[in-house]
């Protein structure tokens, strides 16, 4: 099933957010359909309400989104909801499921094949978030939208 908008408050950057949401389906395309709604949403993030989105912030929180969908599709039944808003000067992603279990990033392991989504979301957000909520969790993950004049991410000590 495509992701359907179930709300979007287009006010402007004042303090009060720039969102969009939308439920997504176990299908084989929910994954793709979550990248393009997110590119879509900060297209028109730039378009309609003027705030910078650099072309880092738009490729991680693509990646983002597709690391958060797939193990939510992964590892709870029944739908996905996910939530993108603009507060601060990030995008915040978030992505609910029904299963209550908190991710938890594992070790490092050369060896292993694949499992590594979360540790890749660890690795390019600002902020990160579990939460178990009175049905499931909900997963929030931080963008930085802009990097700074100095080539450094925003919100991120140099490494």
């Amino acid at each position: 099933m495509e992701p359907v908008s179930v709300g979007e408050d287009s006010a402007v950057p004042d303090g009060h957010a720039i969102r969009t949401a939308a439920a997504l389906e176990g299908d084989g395309t929910s994954i793709a359909r979550a990248r393009h709604l997110a590119a879509g949403f900060l297209t028109r993030v730039q378009a309609e309400h003027g705030l910078p989105v650099s072309q880092r912030a738009m490729d991680l929180t693509q990646l983002v989104v597709s690391e958060l969908v797939t193990n939510a599709l992964k590892y709870a039944p029944g739908p996905v909801l996910m939530d993108l808003r603009i507060t601060g000067g990030m995008v915040e992603i978030m992505v609910w499921d029904s299963d209550p279990v908190l991710p938890v990033a594992r070790a490092a392991d050369v060896g292993r094949v694949g499992q590594h989504g979360l540790e890749i979301v660890l690795a390019v957000a600002q902020g990160f978030e579990a939460q178990r909520e009175p049905v499931g969790k909900r997963i929030t993950a931080r963008i930085a939208l802009v990097d700074d004049p100095g080539g450094a991410v925003a919100g991120r000590p140099p490494l």
